[in-house]
């Protein structure tokens, strides 16, 4: 045979090979013209405690520094509208382990107060879930069985010792227990100072160092995580304490920042803006830790927080401001439910992205499975995979509403439900069952109450409202009958 006739056939036959997997986008994927399957991507969330909207830098914050969060905002897509589930911690995390609302869970208040609501106030609020229940699908649980290497480091918050990470989906727990918060940031993370005189403690943190700060020490954890995964793709999931109360910070650090208030700044904590320092240091080392394996190409990474910035502590020391939003943790209102969100996803998010769209915690549960390939069929369908918006962060979802339900007490708010649509958001407080309706795109900081000028809107939305309840069965608190407004006046 001519061998430039077999040369020509060969060629043509190499070209036409080349040219199916151009069309095919294969040529972008390692190693799979060998046969081999992609490497499934690495995920790394870190949700910070009680960290307010503008408490970071590029959503406004002043006193606080936080370059590094910053910079990973500059490199992925920061969400401008994004939302915690509840106003408080347990049932946010719930949220975003399995998808669910945490209506439809019945886990609707944090572990410690789900069993005894308090009886002297003018509604009883509901008897609610305090341990995630293990027929829930975790997040962990279908990674886990995916083959990737699951962690936990810091606060867990979603049951007892039988409810712990490891019944969820986990191989690793550092620091996971039942309690909301440390005794103390410092070494070793245990005493009885606050909290009523209880003795707490975090546990799998030995061998540490007078002075060792706990923001410090989990990183460390997460870092050893990482080294360990050995080419294992892994969920690390560092849900850090900070800055949740106690609110401790190292002198140095406290030192800086107050000299640097001034009267025209909204932040005005020293100590809690050290903390928010320590916090971006993490974000940073984890970074750092992720570049210098070459991992980062191959890694997710989200940023978060579970609910608003808190306001004042137990004594009533001011905390943070959420400003230009209205009050905070507990409550309803934007202080109260609105949350940095910050997702890079090297090859796929564009850099310096923003995204105006209101999405919610509930969302991340299919939108970590989208990103890694899993089933999104069977997903619970409280929340929307943001794989569209990751893409285009211009683009609109198509669902109609968020909807938020706390029927509790807090030093905040009285039971409310809420529901936003569009630029509209309502609010229906249970006592009384009185409405408040805020345009959010002209008024923000919801000071304008439009319920009796647009009392049309206001019923629709309420009326959504009520159907969504029922919907997903949602526990409603019941009237006192032994409420004396006169002794709860008196303390």
């Amino acid at each position: 045979m001519n061998k430039a006739f077999v040369f020509r056939k060969s060629w043509r036959n190499w070209l036409a090979l080349l040219s199916a997997c151009i069309g095919c986008g294969l040529w972008l994927i390692p190693g799979r013209l060998h046969g081999a399957a992609p490497k499934p991507l690495n995920i790394l969330f870190i949700l910070a405690d009680d960290l307010g909207w503008s408490d970071v830098g590029c959503y406004g914050g002043d006193l606080h520094e936080t370059p590094n969060i910053d910079r990973l905002a500059r490199q992925g897509v920061r969400f401008t509208d994004a939302y915690a589930a509840a106003p408080v911690c347990s049932p946010t995390r719930a949220s975003l382990m399995t998808g669910k609302h945490p209506a439809r869970l019945h886990l609707t208040t944090w572990y410690e107060a789900a069993a005894n609501p308090p009886r002297n106030r003018k509604l009883i609020p509901p008897v609610t879930v305090a341990n995630l229940p293990h027929t829930e699908t975790t997040v962990a649980k279908t990674l886990q069985s995916a083959g990737y290497l699951t962690a936990l480091v810091g606060k867990w918050h979603l049951g007892e010792a039988a409810f712990y990470p490891e019944t969820h989906g986990f191989d690793i727990n550092i620091g996971g227990t039942h309690w909301g918060a440390p005794q103390t940031y410092f070494y070793p993370y245990r005493g009885s100072q606050h909290f009523g005189g209880e003795f707490r403690y975090v546990p799998h943190l030995e061998f540490g160092r007078s002075g060792e700060y706990l923001t410090d020490r989990l990183t460390d954890e997460a870092l050893k995580i990482i080294d360990s995964a050995q080419g294992r793709p892994f969920f690390l999931y560092l849900a850090h304490h900070a800055p949740h109360a106690p609110i401790e910070a190292k002198s140095d650090l406290v030192a800086h920042f107050a000299k640097k208030i001034s009267p025209q700044m909204h932040h005005e904590n020293a100590s809690y803006a050290a903390m928010i320092q320590s916090l971006d240091e993490s974000v940073g080392r984890l970074l750092a830790r992720l570049a210098s394996r070459n991992l980062a190409d191959r890694t997710v990474v989200i940023f978060t927080s579970d609910n608003g910035g808190y306001l004042k502590d137990s004594s009533g020391r001011f905390v943070t401001d959420n400003y230009p939003l209205r009050s905070g943790k507990g409550a309803l209102y934007e202080g109260g439910l609105r949350v940095p969100l910050i997702i890079r996803w090297p090859g796929v998010t564009l850099a310096d992205a923003i995204c105006h769209e209101p999405v919610v915690s509930t969302d991340l549960f299919k939108t970590l499975l989208e990103i890694t390939g899993m089933k999104t069929t069977d997903a619970p369908d409280d929340g929307v995979s943001l794989m569209p918006l990751l893409r285009s962060p211009a683009a609109h979802s198509s669902r109609a509403a968020l909807y938020f339900h706390y029927p509790h007490y807090y030093p905040t708010t009285t039971p409310v439900s809420a529901v936003r649509a569009g630029e509209f958001k309502l609010l229906e407080f249970l006592e009384d069952n009185h409405v408040e309706l805020y345009n959010l795109k002209t008024d923000l900081s919801e000071q304008n109450n439009l319920a009796a000028s647009l009392p049309a809107q206001a019923e629709e939305l309420r009326q959504q409202l009520h159907a969504w309840r029922k919907q997903v069965a949602a526990q409603m608190p019941q009237p006192n009958p032994n409420f004396d407004a006169s002794k709860l006046d008196s303390k």
